[in-house]
Order: C-alpha cells, then sequence, then structure tokens
C-alpha cells in the first residue's frame, strides 16, 4: 500500500465534526456476537497491530516474543471484555490501548508463561516478515517505546485514511488518477509539477489543480472523522489532531 506517512495531519476541525456516535467501533466491538463486533474487531486490530509489535520489539523482546504478545493482547483483550470498561469519558483511543498494554506486558512478564490462548483461535492475520521488515527501518534514534508507539499509531491512522480515500475512487481510471494524485495531498518539495502531471495524465492543468484541492478537502475531512472517533469531546480532539502532526511531522 502507498502511503504518505511523513504528510502532515490537517490542522483544524476536529471540534466541528465530534458527535456523540464517536468511538462507534469500539462500542460496537465490546459488544461480543452482536452484529458487527467480529467487523469492529477486525477494523481494531488490523489498524493497530503494529504500533504495538513496535512498541514491544523497542522494549527489548525479541521478534518472535513480540508476535506472541501482539497476538496475545489483543486476544486478552476479546476475550476478557477489556472494552467493556471502556466509556467515551475515558478520553482518548490511543492513550487507552498504550496502557492495557503496558499492564498485559507487565503481567506477562510476572510469570512468564507461554500459554495458548483462544483455544488455538487467530485474531489478527499477522504478518510477521512485513512487520519485522518495518520494524528493521525505524529511525535509530532516540524515541522511547512510548515514542514510537505514538508515531506508529498516528501513521497508522493516516494509513486508514488513505484508505478510505482510495475506496471512495470507483473504477481502475478512477483509482489511478488518485495514485498520481496522491503525493500532492501536501505540497512537498521534490513533487511532480502541476503540468507535467497534467501532461502525463492527459488532462488540462487546471482540471488537475481543481481535483487535487478536492482531494485535499475530502483527506482532512476523512481525518478529522477518524481523531473524533477516537476521542471523548471537541477539545480532546483538537489536542489529539494538534499531538498526531507533532509526532509524525516530529521525524
Amino acid at each position: 500500500m502507498t502511503t504518505s506517512h511523513d504528510a502532515e495531519p490537517p490542522a483544524s476541525g476536529v471540534g466541528a465534526r465530534f458527535s456523540p456516535t464517536h468511538w462507534s467501533v469500539v462500542l460496537t466491538a465490546q459488544a461480543s456476537g452482536s452484529p458487527g463486533a467480529d467487523a469492529a474487531w477486525e477494523t481494531l486490530a488490523g489498524t493497530y497491530w503494529y504500533p504495538v509489535y513496535a512498541f514491544l520489539r523497542r522494549q527489548g523482546w525479541s521478534q518472535h516474543d513480540a508476535e506472541d504478545l501482539t497476538q496475545g493482547f489483543f486476544l486478552h483483550l476479546l476475550e476478557h471484555r477489556t472494552l467493556e470498561r471502556v466509556t467515551r469519558e475515558k478520553g482518548r483511543f490511543r492513550s487507552f490501548l498504550l496502557s492495557c498494554l503496558k499492564y498485559y506486558v507487565a503481567d506477562h512478564r510476572a510469570y512468564q508463561q507461554r500459554q495458548k490462548r483462544g483455544g488455538g483461535r487467530t485474531l489478527i492475520a499477522l504478518d510477521s516478515i512485513g512487520a519485522e521488515e518495518r520494524y528493521r527501518l525505524e529511525p535509530r534514534d532516540h524515541r522511547t517505546p512510548e515514542q514510537l508507539f505514538e508515531r506508529r499509531y498516528a501513521l497508522a491512522v493516516l494509513d486508514r485514511v488513505l484508505d478510505r480515500l482510495r475506496e471512495e475512487q470507483t473504477g481502475a481510471e478512477h483509482t489511478q488518477f488518485f495514485e498520481a494524485l496522491q503525493p500532492f495531498l501536501v505540497a512537498r518539495e521534490g513533487c511532480e509539477t502541476y503540468a507535467a502531471l497534467a501532461a502525463r495524465l492527459g488532462r488540462s492543468e487546471e482540471a488537475v489543480k481543481k481535483a487535487v484541492q478536492r482531494m485535499r478537502r475530502r483527506y482532512q475531512e476523512l481525518f478529522r472523522e477518524e481523531i473524533a472517533r477516537t476521542v471523548s469531546s471537541p477539545e480532546e480532539g483538537e489536542d489529539e489532531l494538534r499531538h498526531l502532526r507533532y509526532v509524525v511531522s516530529n521525524r
């Protein structure tokens, strides 16, 4: 999947988008056995498994231990119905997830057991090879495991926004057009010029500029929606947006 991982998230507007229906994915996932619960869990685990894996690797766990712990962590959340204790009043899902992970790891360290959970069930299809390749590309710098988790979390949100934006395109031609315009989501040096892109796509330069403007607006709308899903108030949404901008841009 091609993503603009270093794209700077939109700067404002979360508060205006907030409504009581946010945290809907988490609330649906709580209701074990209810319609949509499995899909909600797949969404949560599929989006956030890599930040969890990278956190564990940075803490010093081996590749295989990190894989086991990541799988076990999400199964633990499911089987112990941890999300049933969550309410929107508890704030940011990012903070809740990291807190639960630290507790799980501390508990695991206490007795160092490798029992299988869930009768052999697999909650997420963990791409262990791809995960380790991604982890090896992580910068070897001053970042703590917590800082790395937050950066990976922010990039996971950006990935999800781009996936949603891509899904809105219908047909091969639209998909190709989206992929060509994606680098322009955030202005950056070294990008192809509008004129060059227009010539390559066989469209007018003005048409390309307007298409980029529309895509940027939609990208901002989707990003605001994603942020609002994971916080409990408009004020937290604005804080979370600023925070994610910071962790993404702080290379």
